[in-house]
């Protein structure tokens, strides 16, 4: 057999691309096969949190939730984006990076709960000049989940940076880049590894909002070094965006109507989804990438533990926002963390925090920069976030 190279469609920007995306703003979009789940049953909800390496017993443990103030098991709060997160949209032949994330979070997700969700296209900014691939778009995105009761769980805008994928390959020769993978030692990865299984969640043991002082730094959370498994437990569990993972005639099916969402595998002669840039080294590269990276919104999930984590079960997260700076590739060890920045009550009359978040590798960049608010309970109010939200 001749050798093959993995090739993925290429396209400039020009006016009737952009003139074409100008006509879309404001659709409501068609998304049913990029829905992953749409009911919080017990297994779905545990594959979500394993594929996110989340043990806090509340999400998986029916006795334990029973005894919280929930009064039963719940989701984590990134549960939603396992039920749908992001899709393939527009711009046929153009590379694509999640960049950032916005979350508003209103009601918890209770297992038996379902999940629906919509996604509108708000428009784009650009075409503006990159350093990384010529001309790039970003596009804007909102998606609005509710419950089987109509009622709002949670709103999520999100951003994609759309760019030139010939220019990026060719730029990505001449970038100066680190060791990837990383060059670990056993003792290094044994010392991370312990740090891992160290940081434990805060459980049912409140932090009241009178025992934080502004300045007081978030209980780190460690991810790595990322291998293989943890993003394929990442899609597994529910974080797969457009297409759907499907095998042999299901899959080509989908590939014949849709040749953008495809490559050939030049190893193994397979016909692959475009989303296997973040286990597969030769799409990665196709797609302009040194190496096999991490998910937008994975990240973002990691960045939501982070604060239940450390807040405990009675605390609750009423927004975060965050930025995807550069690449976590696997290999990469991750230490999110971060501080609080300023307190008060709210015009809702809970008790909040503001809060900075990073998340640094261990080249020392932060390649989630983020901030958040929670509100936590107080010895002054008789209600905590969580019984004015719980079922």
């Amino acid at each position: 057999m001749s050798e093959m190279t993995a090739i993925m469609p290429d396209a400039a920007i020009d006016d009737e691309m952009i003139e074409r995306m100008k006509q879309k703003v404001g659709l409501q979009l068609r998304i049913d096969h990029s829905i992953n789940n749409e009911e919080a049953t017990r297994i779905a909800v545990t594959k979500f949190a394993g594929g996110i390496g989340d043990v806090n017993p509340l999400w998986t443990d029916r006795e334990y939730a029973a005894t919280t103030t929930y009064g039963g098991p719940v989701a984590p709060p990134s549960f939603v984006i396992g039920c749908f997160s992001g899709m393939q949209f527009g711009w046929p032949g153009l590379g694509a990076f999640h960049c950032a994330t916005q979350m508003d979070l209103l009601r918890p997700v209770y297992w038996g709960d379902k999940v629906t969700a919509t996604c509108r296209y708000d428009g784009f900014t650009g075409p503006q000049r990159s350093t990384f691939a010529g001309q790039m778009v970003t596009d804007r995105f909102t998606n609005e989940y509710t419950n089987q009761n109509g009622e709002k769980i949670a709103e999520v805008r999100w951003q994609v940076m759309n760019y030139e994928r010939t220019k990026a390959r060719s730029a990505r020769s001449t970038r100066a880049t680190p060791e990837i993978p990383h060059p670990w030692t056993i003792e290094e990865v044994e010392r991370v590894e312990a740090q891992v299984l160290s940081e434990q969640p805060r459980g049912a043991a409140p932090l009241l909002w009178e025992d934080v002082e502004i300045g007081d730094e978030i209980a780190s959370l460690t991810k790595g070094p990322i291998g293989l498994t943890d993003e394929v437990a990442f899609i597994a569990g529910g974080g797969t965006p457009v297409p759907r993972l499907k095998a042999h005639a299901a899959s080509l099916t989908d590939y014949q109507a849709h040749p953008a969402w495809t490559y050939r595998d030049p190893e193994t002669s397979a016909s692959e989804p475009i989303y296997a840039v973040h286990y597969n080294k030769s799409a990665a590269r196709a797609m302009g990438v040194t190496y096999q990276y991490d998910v937008g919104f994975q990240r973002q999930c990691w960045q939501l533990q982070l604060l239940t984590h450390w807040m405990g079960n009675d605390g609750w997260i009423k927004s975060v926002s965050a930025q995807y700076r550069g690449f976590v590739y696997l290999g990469d060890v991750v230490t999110l963390g971060g501080e609080v920045v300023d307190k008060a009550v709210d015009p809702d009359g809970e008790h909040i925090l503001e809060l900075r978040t990073f998340a640094k590798n261990q080249r020392g960049i932060d390649v989630m920069p983020g901030t958040a608010i929670v509100a936590l309970p107080s010895r002054s109010s008789l209600q905590n976030p969580v019984t004015r939200r719980r079922r």
